[in-house]
């Protein structure tokens, strides 16, 4: 089902500056019998990125008019909230006043093999770079072209995930995810001050790391350092977490700080 400023409807503007100029944000979480998992969070990191790009404050009781609506048949699936600036006149120049477009779709679970989370998952190290310095680092804008470019680099069924650096080899992230690794038994993800996506998943980690005195580091592993790590792995909020147990000619097992967070993430109720 798909809504747009709350009504059904599968169109929008062709001058809508979301699909001119990628100029909006988007959120994706899961569903679980009708339930949106952590929404406020979701919606908190929605608002961010709002901010960040100079949209007006978002309307938060609307969106969740528009959820109940939309997740009323009680089933599994996906949610995807996209906000747009709306539509404009031709050019860069933000409109003034802007009339934002709020689009709230729902879609069915991908079909993930429950062995990705068991057994780990293998990945290859993208040629496609992320810039930095990234003006939105942490926030999650339309624009993705370095994320789709990276994940047409594979057809291979195999491989589940492709992790993508910075020009110096820091690894960032997956093209869909975000990335920790474990090293000396310190947990490890990179601060995402220069490049990245935020991700509600990787905000629960955290959390759950500084709460139960999981050391801690945010600085990311270079890719020359991977095969000193520990225990690598990607997180989102439709696959929880992947161990990674190989990338290219690397190999890793699925470590107890990996298997730790997986159980608790699992268990908790929070946002």
């Amino acid at each position: 089902m798909i809504l747009v400023n709350g009504l059904p409807n599968e169109s929008v503007s062709a001058t809508d500056r979301g699909l001119m100029y990628g100029d909006g944000v988007f959120r994706t979480l899961a569903v679980k019998q009708g339930h949106p998992q952590h929404l406020q969070r979701h919606l908190d990191k929605l608002s961010a990125d709002c901010g960040a790009i100079n949209l007006p404050d978002l309307d938060q009781a609307s969106i969740r008019q528009d959820i109940a609506l939309v997740t009323r048949d009680g089933r599994n699936g996906v949610l995807k909230i996209v906000i747009t600036r709306g539509s404009g006149t031709r050019g860069y120049k933000i409109p003034s006043p802007s009339s934002p477009t709020r689009i709230v779709i729902t879609a069915p679970l991908p079909d993930y093999p429950l062995r990705h989370s068991s057994q780990g998952v293998a990945v290859v190290m993208c040629h496609t770079r992320l810039a930095i310095p990234a003006p939105l680092a942490g926030v999650k804008s339309l624009n993705r072209m370095e994320n789709v470019l990276a994940r047409s680099e594979w057809n291979d069924a195999t491989i589940a995930e492709g992790l993508m650096c910075t020009s110096d080899g820091a690894v960032i992230s997956g093209t869909m995810s975000n990335f920790f690794y474990v090293r000396d038994g310190v947990l490890g993800t990179s601060d995402l001050r220069t490049c990245g996506v935020a991700g509600v998943q990787r905000d629960r980690i955290l959390d759950h790391a500084k709460a139960h005195g999981i050391p801690l580091t945010m600085k990311p592993l270079h890719q020359a350092d991977l095969i000193r790590a520990e225990e690598l792995f990607l997180c989102n909020s439709l696959m929880g977490i992947w161990p990674i147990f190989a990338c290219d000619e690397l190999r890793w097992p699925v470590g107890p700080i990996t298997r730790q967070l997986q159980s608790a993430l699992f268990q908790s109720n929070d946002g």
